[in-house]
């Protein structure tokens, strides 16, 4: 008999390709996610027990289809708006629809945290409780935030197909911007326990190269393919060191103490191979820049070989590109490392008061920091403390709090 385990990565890895099949075949997205769900519920209590059929991929279809022709019958009133019918199931083909699903997923008509959870939900094949998990939100939020999304593309009358090439530009954007909040909450968990969680980092790079595969093939992805690229560069550079991140008590390295030799050589090859090409020959965007800076710190041997100049020059520009407290903060980092602490004291003073970096505990981290290097010990353990209180990582909080003992308070 299979594993539990192996039952489940299984069903985890054909969700969205029996929703795809499924869906293609009604225009109610929320109908069809809710009979692939109880497919994969029935899955999930019988293969285990007796074993996994011949097809799998067809058996889920199949038994989805079921269902939703189950809920047509209970629910005539929705017979006339949907192509569904016993005699006209689902069909089985080995079309991979994810791409279709990630662009409906990430429809103009869901707010961002809505996509976030739908696209993980049917795209990445994450339960409820696991994306509730992922982010520490309740389990009930979560559900609310896929059910109204689910309504919001009924609502909108949204199809299961790419989007016209004129709408095809703006729909992608949202949809990196999806997989950039993903990949982002997996690398550095804004709460909880650990310091990433490798099932959000590893999801968001399979949908990245998904559609990076399809702007290499489709004249209309074209224009965005840069960014694409940028978007894998950067986060293949990023997911690179890993390894070294965290420490065998669970506790946060940061980059500049990190054991280099434990970094993966291989996605940073081919990460520093995606960025180079792509700034080459394609049109400048964010995430290439984000990549660039990336793919520089990834090649420095040491952390004093890294070029600060360059970087800073690449801060510069995502400045004025993308601007964001993020963004002013690493630039600030960069400051100093090139012009010294006093210096990135002074330009964190000029941008200390916008509201987004108030009270964010990484202001109050970069300060730490800097007056760390200015010999003002007291003052450092201070703006570490008060940063420890402000974050909900509890690695980064130990991190902190450890920086703050080490300097006599």
């Amino acid at each position: 008999m299979p594993e539990s385990a192996d039952v489940e990565g299984l069903l985890r890895e054909l969700a969205p390709q029996a929703l795809g099949a499924v869906a293609r075949r009604t225009t109610d997205f929320g109908s069809a996610e809710d009979a692939v769900q109880e497919a994969l519920i029935a899955a999930a209590t019988q293969w285990p027990r007796d074993g996994v059929p011949a097809n799998p991929r067809g058996w889920l279809v199949t038994v989805a289809g079921r269902r939703l022709v189950e809920q047509w019958r209970r629910d005539a009133a929705r017979r006339d708006r949907e192509n569904v019918a016993e005699a006209d199931p689902p069909v089985v083909t080995g079309r991979d629809d994810s791409l279709e699903l990630l662009f409906l997923c990430c429809h103009p008509a869901l707010s961002t945290p809505s996509q976030v959870a739908i696209t993980l939900r049917a795209v990445g094949g994450l339960t409820t409780a696991e994306i509730a998990r992922a982010f520490l939100v309740p389990e009930a939020t979560v559900a609310q935030r896929i059910s109204r999304a689910k309504a919001a593309i009924r609502q909108a009358g949204a199809r299961f197909a790419l989007p016209d090439t004129a709408d095809l530009p703006r729909r992608t954007a949202a949809v990196s911007e999806v997989l950039y909040l993903v990949f982002t909450e997996g690398h550095s968990a804004s709460s909880g326990d650990t310091v990433a969680r490798v099932d959000l980092t590893s999801e968001a790079i399979r949908l990245t190269r998904m559609l990076v595969g399809q702007a290499t093939l489709d004249p209309a992805l074209a224009p965005a393919r840069g960014e694409l690229v940028g978007l894998l560069a950067l986060m293949l550079l990023t997911e690179a060191r890993r390894p070294a991140r965290v420490a065998p008590d669970g506790s946060l390295i940061p980059l500049d103490r990190q054991d280099r030799t434990l970094w993966d050589r291989a996605l940073i090859a081919e990460g520093v191979d995606l960025i180079t090409g792509s700034l080459a020959h394609e049109l400048l965007g964010p995430y290439q820049l984000q990549a660039a800076i990336a793919a520089l710190h990834a090649e420095a041997p040491t952390a004093a070989d890294t070029d600060w100049p360059q970087i800073l020059a690449l801060f510069d520009l995502l400045r004025e590109l993308d601007p964001g407290p993020m963004v002013t903060l690493n630039r600030v980092v960069a400051v100093a490392m090139v012009h010294g602490p006093t210096t990135g004291l002074l330009e964190l003073d000029l941008v200390a008061d916008d509201l987004a970096l108030v009270h964010h505990h990484r202001t109050h981290a970069v300060r730490a920091h800097l007056l760390d290097r200015t010999g003002d010990l007291d003052l450092a353990a201070a703006e570490y403390r008060a940063a420890a209180r402000l974050t909900r990582s509890e690695p980064e909080r130990r991190y902190l709090e450890a920086r703050a003992a080490a300097r006599g308070l």
